[in-house]
């Protein structure tokens, strides 16, 4: 018997058509023999619609005409089983369909960064990729600075604040920064992935510019030190507490001072097709493997490996790394708990074709819940029952 995966993707966050395109590779890769494929695509409202034939990328080409012809659903848990609920006017209508695995394939915020995982978490069904606590970690870039700081892993210096303070004390803000950091520096929202909302500045009037941008997407803001001497490497991560393993190592090519979002996803094949998967993450220009020495390829493996495991993650990353080459350091820079295109690109050219790939995804998902079935989440006994123990006000 097959099993049945549904696939959730989209969702309400400014990355929500890079997400589509990797769920479209990622379902079109999939082991047939082995799973039936479900679709489930999250609007930019929440909205949850399902249609076997969204395998099709160019559907997506006219959201109103795919959502015209899809069925608007719900996931619930009836007894043991993981429903796939058909909504008419708000209301449950019948089940379309039962699912065995959950295989979220969402970036950015209001998903990548926890929230979904804490959903499937909530209904317990069994889920691809990192946790609710790993997820929400790596989404927030300051946090996980601190976390790696805590196990020796090198990071960039940085400084934080919330859009809110900025705007209240601007001053006192960029004093701060003056103080901790030297120009140029990076300006990031704390919780996107893609490049988005990224800027470098190179004085105090390009830094107040920088931050009114990032504050267009995320509340809370990061300052950090930029390499002028820049190189960057990618690696990518999958497994989980037990055993992990790394892929090759890329570098990928910039246009400009740093990778942004028309690196990663305009330039190149992103509106074709690469082995009958849509390109995106696959169109960034780039080298794989990257052309390093042996010593610092095994110290990014390392480093990457102690990063999957210092936040507790699971399934597929990507760990974006930076290289000083005037001071020969290396840093971690960031975390994409569900990375663009999943990374498969990064695990083919080591013999793990992609099919292989989503198969071990989906094999982990099920171990952790195995894992999680040992464990004591509530007990039996009704305290409510006893009456009256805890007064009008209780106790804890």
């Amino acid at each position: 018997m097959k099993i049945n995966v549904g696939v959730f993707f989209g969702g309400r966050s400014v990355e929500h058509e890079v997400a589509v395109i990797s769920a479209v590779q990622a379902m079109n890769s999939m082991d047939t023999e082995k799973y039936n494929i479900l679709p489930v695509y999250i609007t930019k409202q929440g909205e949850m619609y399902y249609n076997p034939a969204m395998l099709d990328i160019n559907l997506f080409k006219d959201i109103p005409a795919l959502l015209k012809n899809s069925i608007p659903v719900t996931m619930i848990k009836q007894g043991e089983s993981f429903c796939l609920i058909e909504l008419k006017k708000g209301l449950f209508k019948k089940t379309l369909s039962f699912i065995d695995i959950a295989f979220p394939i969402v970036h950015g915020t209001n998903c990548e960064d926890g929230a979904i995982a804490g959903w499937f978490e909530l209904l317990g069904i069994p889920y691809v990729g990192c946790d609710t606590l790993s997820a929400s970690v790596g989404m927030d870039k300051a946090a996980f600075k601190y976390i790696l700081m805590q196990h020796d892993i090198p990071v960039l210096p940085c400084v934080t604040f919330h859009a809110k303070t900025f705007t209240l004390e601007k001053q006192v803000v960029l004093n701060t920064i003056k103080e901790k950091l030297q120009f140029p520096l990076i300006v990031k929202p704390v919780n996107l992935g893609s490049s988005v909302g990224i800027s470098k500045a190179a004085d105090e009037a390009e830094l107040i510019e920088s931050i009114r941008e990032a504050m267009h997407y995320a509340e809370k803001i990061l300052v950090e030190p930029a390499i002028t001497d820049l190189r960057e490497f990618n690696c990518s991560v999958v497994g989980d507490m037990d055993a992990c393993d790394t892929s090759v190592i890329e570098e990928p090519i910039m246009t400009g001072d740093i990778l942004s979002y028309d690196d990663k996803y305009k330039n190149g094949d992103k509106g074709g097709k690469t082995g009958g998967k849509s390109s995106g993450m696959a169109s960034l220009k780039r080298k794989i493997p990257a052309d390093i020495p042996p010593q610092l390829r095994q110290q990014i493996e390392t480093y990457a490996k102690s990063t999957f495991q210092a936040i507790g993650a699971n399934g597929v990353v990507r760990i974006d790394f930076i290289f000083d080459a005037k001071n020969e350091q290396v840093y971690v820079n960031e975390i994409n708990t569900i990375p663009g295109s999943l990374s498969f690109y990064l695990w083919e050219p080591k013999g793990v074709p992609y099919k292989e790939l989503l198969t071990k995804l989906i094999d982990l998902g099920f171990k952790r819940s195995r894992t999680k079935e040992n464990l004591t989440f509530s007990f039996d006994t009704n305290i409510l029952s006893q009456g009256g123990a805890f007064g009008s006000k209780g106790k804890k």
